[in-house]
């Protein structure tokens, strides 16, 4: 469904990426861990188009990025980051909101469909949110603005739902309530692909796991093989130990760490 090919990104004097050779297949759920500035979030602004490579191939859900309309591969592709929230607009009511991804809109000008409007609701009612439909945005705690990004990125029934850092800024309640409702989407017939630095988020809905390092994949496959603490502790550059509970990794972070 994804394919990265000999990846290379450079902004400016810097280079972002470097050589990624990456594979997402049908059935896995992935995700992408590791350092902050190590090229994460560039990865998904490749998947979703947004940005494009220097050199190499992107394929996303049949499709090289080059020879289609990415506008058309986007309607299939769900997308969750804060810059999107931050776009939104607060006094907006929450089910218009989520509305707004039927279409990939940010606001709304005309006429709301009648059943663009209840798929809103349903999904609103999926998230635990019915209840504050006709609320504003803006009266929502941070938790449940995240679940109102759930709700909008699900609007289109996307065949690949992409995540960057969706629990940024919650705290341990509410980040665990969106993982509840995260570890649903296995119930849907799309890939779920995530970014995060923290490893405690990994639910058990996620299969695989690619590991970077200064814009290199250096670890990638299914997450039990990658999330060793040998290869962690590289990546981070710190020693660190890693247990597993209900399918979650947790992490210790060892004392002394590296010169």
């Amino acid at each position: 469904m994804i394919a990265l090919q000999g990846i290379t990104f450079r902004r400016g004097d810097r280079q972002i990426l470097n050589g990624v050779n990456l594979t997402m297949n049908k059935g896995e759920h992935w995700v992408i861990l590791g350092r902050n500035g190590c090229g994460k979030t560039t990865l998904l602004e490749m998947m979703n188009g947004y940005e494009f490579p220097s050199s190499g191939t992107v394929e996303v859900l049949g499709n090289r990025y080059g020879e289609c309309d990415v506008r058309e591969v986007r309607k299939a592709i769900g997308y969750i980051s804060q810059s999107i929230m931050e776009k939104l607009t607060l006094r907006d009511p929450v089910w218009e909101v989520v509305a707004t991804g039927e279409y990939a809109f940010l606001r709304f000008y005309q006429e709301i469909d009648e059943a663009v409007r209840l798929k809103a609701l349903s999904l609103l009612d999926e998230v635990g949110l019915l209840h504050v439909a006709e609320q504003s945005l803006g009266s929502l705690s941070q938790g449940e603005r995240k679940k109102v990004m759930l709700a909008r990125a699900l609007m289109q029934n996307p065949k690949l739902l992409i995540m960057d850092e969706p629990c940024a800024g919650l705290d341990l309640y509410e980040r665990e309530k969106l993982l509840i409702d995260l570890g649903r989407l296995s119930e849907r017939d799309m890939m779920v692909v995530y970014v995060t630095h923290h490893m405690e988020e990994i639910i058990p809905l996620f299969t695989h796991v690619a590991l970077v390092q200064n814009g290199e994949i250096v670890a990638a496959g299914p997450k039990k093989d990658v999330l060793s603490a040998e290869w962690l502790s590289a990546a981070y550059d710190w020693p660190v130990e890693v247990q597993w509970a209900d399918d979650r990794p947790w992490i210790r972070a060892l004392s002394g760490g590296r010169n």
